[in-house]
């Protein structure tokens, strides 16, 4: 054999051999690289779902101390003059859950339930039946066209309202919502826009308060915003005995409902007392009202058993103990006033007041 053929011969012996050697080790290859990838794939998997309870501990510990932090900011309930008085305390027949109440037929002057009724405390929207009287006897043109103004905005308690500013009614239709609905930027667009302003507006309330005898009383602005705006049980009722007398009062106080045309959208507004929707009930007027330093306040004329009756119910607590208190007073009157109730005090307190 020559040597050509020698080396050509020893080329393809080392070819064979590299073939066969790699044929032998694929079947190796190809097990090993579906293991290594199921491997890969399980190790990818837990990795994977370890970083998902990451997120899910993570979140959950953000969302435990968002808990924590708004449970931190959450104010306890600010007690109302009457609770800081001790006047809860105070028991009476039945159990009502107003610290004072007075309840006097109109027309004998008869006193049926007293409780705490000389305390003088803060009156929140009950002010806006004042408001009412000061508008209704100074005769102004109820057509008249008055437009809300930032001056109008509530500073006192940041409340809000439906009535925006720039938004056009007129008196007539600012008093029904102010009486009605408890509307506060109309009730002191009545007073901002009475002769003289808004100081003029309250020397008026509190002289009008002077001459109906109610001594216990003082008001510093027209919507009950304020806690200075203070009286007692007994003062209220006098208020309510004569503002019973005036007949757009007891149309405005006793509406269920109304639409009201603002620029271009028609709005309804609803009552704030759901009595006034109560067939069982006659109420001639009526005027409700709350903030956290009076509790939930309510006056009403109401006939009852045949009877006018004056209810007053001040510093209530709980949102309808007010509503609760007044069908106590109700069915408690239909039950036994009929056969009169003995009282050790029944003095009167209404005094008819001219002008």
């Amino acid at each position: 054999m020559s040597l050509p053929e020698y080396l050509t011969l020893n080329r393809l012996v080392q070819a064979l051999a590299i073939g066969v050697l790699a044929l032998s080790l694929a079947p190796a290859a190809v097990q090993a690289g579906p293991h290594k990838r199921v491997k890969k794939e399980a190790h990818a998997s837990v990795v994977k779902r370890a970083r998902v309870a990451k997120t899910f501990t993570a979140s959950r510990q953000h969302l435990v101390a968002k808990q924590s932090r708004s449970v931190v900011r959450l104010a306890p309930a600010k007690p109302s003059f009457g609770q800081l008085a001790g006047l809860h305390a105070t028991e009476d027949q039945l159990d009502l859950r107003s610290s004072v109440a007075l309840v006097i037929d109109q027309d004998s002057n008869e006193i049926l339930l007293r409780k705490n009724d000389s305390a003088v405390l803060p009156i929140a929207s009950i002010t806006k039946l004042m408001t009412g009287l000061i508008v209704s006897e100074a005769k102004l043109p109820m057509d008249e066209t008055i437009a809300i103004s930032q001056e109008d905005v509530d500073t006192e308690k940041f409340t809000g309202s439906r009535l925006r500013v720039g938004a056009t009614l007129t008196r007539g239709e600012l008093m029904h919502l102010a009486l009605m609905s408890s509307e506060n930027r109309a009730a002191h667009a009545l007073g901002r826009t009475y002769p003289g302003g808004l100081n003029a507006f309250v020397e008026a309330m509190n002289a009008r308060a002077r001459l109906l005898g109610m001594n216990d009383t003082k008001y510093v602005e027209p919507t009950g915003l304020s806690s200075r705006n203070q009286s007692s049980a007994q003062d209220l009722a006098r208020l309510v005995a004569f503002a019973s007398n005036d007949s757009m009062l007891r149309e405005f106080t006793t509406t269920p409902e109304r639409q009201v045309e603002v620029g271009n959208r028609t709005m309804q507004f609803h009552t704030t007392n759901r009595l006034v929707k109560n067939p069982a009930w006659d109420i001639g007027l009526q005027k409700t009202g709350y903030i956290a330093e009076a509790g939930q306040c309510l006056v009403m004329q109401a006939k009852v058993a045949g009877r006018k009756l004056i209810m007053v119910f001040l510093d209530s607590a709980g949102k309808l103990s007010r509503i609760a208190d007044a069908e106590r007073v109700r069915k408690w009157v239909e039950t036994h006033a009929p056969t009169g109730v003995p009282l050790p005090s029944g003095n009167a307190l209404i005094r008819q007041v001219n002008g």
